[in-house]
């Protein structure tokens, strides 16, 4: 007998539908298995839990629209596919959810969209808003004009793009869908012995290893886009679960708490929005702390001073997120620096008080200041 999950928390969810669940394994979109999922969806949201759904499949309809089954895997060849099969597959959307009276929302995202604090903001905002008027937002990459994703260099089949959305949104729950029940202790295509794992509290280097990275057909995601979406989603105060989406009534059995795929408790509380946004950016650099000044950042809530920087490694500017490492390499968290790498250079090791005469110019007496930093 399964065991139960404590679903009391569940009240805001991102549900990620990957290519080959919404396509049935085949090359054009699986309507009835689509139909399944929204079922799901409008009974959630009719009860009261707010959804975002991550979808895939774009260009799976373009390809089905056009009736191309020749196998091309170059750029503007893709998005040619998901710009004619965008409209397809909002059109299915929109009718399946029309048929429980609920209203879906078109929302394309670019990695750049999360890259500063005000394109942040703007993004989270008008999510919030679709929520707030009983909207379901369908959020997909925009394809058509940003070819990272669709080249494997960024989101991953829409793997990490979710994985964001919850982090703006600050779900309690992310749902991967996908043709693969969970993460499994071998590959139980080559191991019958292979276990599903129903639970893992932390995502180490053997966890990853375990996860590989071999990609479906269909999508531009694996395993291991899952699991670094699973990582990301977790530190910001995020649960997840990757699940297969054709097990019966998935998503209502998971919100009932019961215990299917592999599911990733969040690993911290719900964070400050501002201290969300800069865990979802990329670091330009590195600061190496020493160890009075960890202290300082870990157990009594400080700034970071350049009196406790060792070194500062990388080309950042004033503005940019940084990494803060200890003097063994770990990372114990990230901020927005104060100064740049060249200041940094100067000026560590040195009392605030002297940022004036060494530079000629202070911007304060902070490197990172508490209220732009994030201690992991």
């Amino acid at each position: 007998m399964r065991k139960k999950r404590n679903a009391s928390n569940y009240q805001r969810l991102v549900i990620k539908l990957g290519t080959n669940l919404i396509t049935g394994g085949k090359d054009s979109l699986a309507r009835k298995m689509m139909g399944s999922l929204v079922d799901q969806i409008a009974q959630l949201h009719h009860n009261g839990v707010q959804t975002i759904v991550v979808s895939s499949g774009a260009v799976a309809a373009g390809k089905h629209r056009m009736s191309i089954r020749k196998k091309r895997k170059d750029t503007p060849f893709r998005q040619m596919l998901a710009a004619v099969g965008q409209g397809p597959l909002m059109q299915t959307y929109d009718e399946l959810f029309s048929a429980h009276d609920i209203i879906v929302a078109q929302t394309l995202l670019t990695k750049p969209d999360f890259l500063n604090r005000l394109g942040y903001l703007n993004a989270r905002n008008t999510l919030l808003a679709l929520l707030e008027l009983d909207v379901i937002p369908i959020v997909n990459e925009n394809d058509v004009v940003f070819v990272e994703e669709l080249q494997g260099t960024t989101f991953g089949d829409n793997d990490n793009l979710s994985a964001m959305v919850a982090n703006l949104v600050d779900a309690d729950l992310l749902v991967i869908l996908s043709d693969v029940e969970g993460l499994y202790t071998a590959d139980p295509s080559q191991d019958s012995s292979a276990q599903l794992i129903p639970k893992i509290d932390m995502i180490d280097s053997s966890i990853e290893c375990l996860a590989g990275n071999t990609c479906g057909e269909r999508g531009t995601g694996g395993m291991a886009t899952k699991i670094e979406a699973a990582k990301l989603a977790t530190a910001s105060g995020t649960s997840v679960v990757i699940a297969h989406g054709q097990e019966q009534n998935i998503l209502l059995r998971l919100i009932n708490g019961e215990s299917l795929g592999t599911l990733f408790p969040a690993s911290t509380s719900n964070l400050e929005s501002r201290k969300r946004w800069m865990l979802s950016q990329p670091a330009k650099g590195k600061v190496v702390i020493d160890p009075g000044a960890r202290i300082a950042l870990q157990k009594q809530n400080r700034s970071l001073l350049p009196a406790g920087i060792a070194k500062a490694q990388g080309k950042f500017e004033r503005g940019d997120i940084i990494e803060i490492n200890d003097s063994d390499g770990n990372i114990i968290g990230s901020g927005i620096s104060g100064y740049s790498s060249t200041d940094i250079s100067q000026i560590k090791g040195s009392r605030s008080e002297r940022i004036l005469e060494i530079l000629g110019y202070a911007h304060g007496d902070e490197v990172i200041h508490k209220d732009n930093m994030l201690i992991l």
